[in-house]
């Protein structure tokens, strides 16, 4: 059996609508599914494509968010809406275990490459579209029976100029076609912002911070960027060519502008996000801990990571890898965590104007990791 550790294609489901997913994403943060459960999801459906005799590896994952509700209750401090348990058997009320669900309408894409004989055709390759868009159906229908971040797969609903069929494309060697496909695909998930990381802000925020306290931790740092902290604005220099009269002015008449002075503008949507999890044991050997889920493999108690992302509407990537999530396993320092290859740049697409990034209010609830 030939793995190739390279991405041979693109596998696409567009527009999925989960119901009643977890919004709890770690116990900092909420809003958004952790990418963790992304990632899992990835791990599942492989094994799943494996027991079909669907040659297909998966090796990282793309989250582009198009519709989100979390199911809270409004106001200053917002609060989940729970199920109401049944009663005891004596008749008296359950405790209520808070649960976070959250609606989505979400496109997840992964890279993927065939696991095949090596004396074997290679299927993914340009001309094979009818068997790639027949794995793609396959695929489709095994994810519709598995659960997404926890929450239940509807059907999809049609709508006009809208792609709703899994789909799977070769991705192509030359770079020039490659940078050419890649503005054609972009274009179909708008409108919709996609879950990049953004480590190096937290990087920065550390460095300003220790300016002014040097014993600031980066878990004072990550902390300090989850909110917004606002300061009265440094006043402008005075005018010394303006009339005397408006030197004068009463100054209760003068306000004061507030602002944050590391959130200028257009710095992009930032959130704090978990990213993985840290070690807090050594690892345990197979069914030695009782009430494991499975007594067949190591087990190893651990913490949430966290770091800082940005949700970035999909017409300013400027290739597929600044998309996708990979997963870093570093066994001797117990870090287990995922990565995105975003790098912000200045230049904005001439293809599309700035009004695909108004108006989205999406949250999720980060250069090293922050461990709590």
């Amino acid at each position: 059996m030939s793995l190739s550790h390279t991405p041979q294609a693109m596998l696409v489901f567009p527009h999925l609508r989960v119901q009643n997913a977890n919004a709890i994403s770690s116990p900092l943060t909420h809003g958004f599914p952790a990418i963790t459960a992304f990632t899992g999801l990835m791990w599942a459906l492989e094994r799943k494509l494996a027991q079909a005799h669907i040659p297909l590896h998966l090796h990282q994952v793309g989250v582009i968010c198009h519709h989100h509700q979390e199911q809270v209750a409004p106001g200053f401090v917002h609060t989940f809406h729970l199920t109401r348990n049944p009663v005891d058997k004596d008749g008296s009320t359950t405790a209520i275990v808070e649960e976070g669900r959250i609606h989505l309408d979400v496109t997840l894409v992964f890279t993927v490459s065939e696991t095949t004989p090596a004396t074997a055709a290679p299927t993914l390759v340009q001309g094979s579209e009818e068997t790639m868009q027949q794995w793609a159906d396959a695929a489709g229908q095994i994810l519709s029976q598995m659960r997404v971040a926890g929450g239940s797969l509807l059907p999809s609903r049609a709508a006009p100029g809208r792609r709703q069929r899994p789909w799977m494309a070769v991705l192509p060697e030359d770079a020039e076609q490659r940078d050419q496909q890649w503005r054609h695909w972009r274009r179909q998930w708008l409108p919709g912002f996609a879950l990049v990381a953004r480590d190096d802000l937290l990087a920065e925020r550390l460095a300003v911070l220790k300016e002014k306290e040097p014993k600031t931790t980066l878990l004072d740092a990550w902390l300090h960027a989850s909110r917004f902290n606002y300061e009265p604005a440094p006043s402008a220099p005075a005018d010394t060519a303006a009339p005397a009269s408006e030197h004068h002015q009463d100054k209760s008449e003068k306000k004061v502008p507030w602002v944050d002075p590391l959130r200028g503008p257009r710095s992009g949507w930032i959130v704090p996000i978990p990213v993985g999890y840290a070690a807090l044991s050594e690892q345990h050997a197979p069914g030695t801990v009782g009430n494991a889920r499975d007594n067949t493999v190591p087990v190893r108690f651990v913490e949430a990571v966290y770091s800082l992302g940005e949700w970035v509407s999909p017409h300013r990537l400027d290739h597929l890898e600044q998309l996708l999530w990979r997963t870093e396993t570093h066994q001797t320092q117990g870090l287990y965590r995922c990565r995105n290859a975003y790098k912000p740049t200045t230049e904005h697409s001439p293809e599309l104007s700035d009004d695909y990034d108004a108006g989205y209010d999406n949250s999720s609830h980060y250069s090293e990791p922050v461990s709590h």
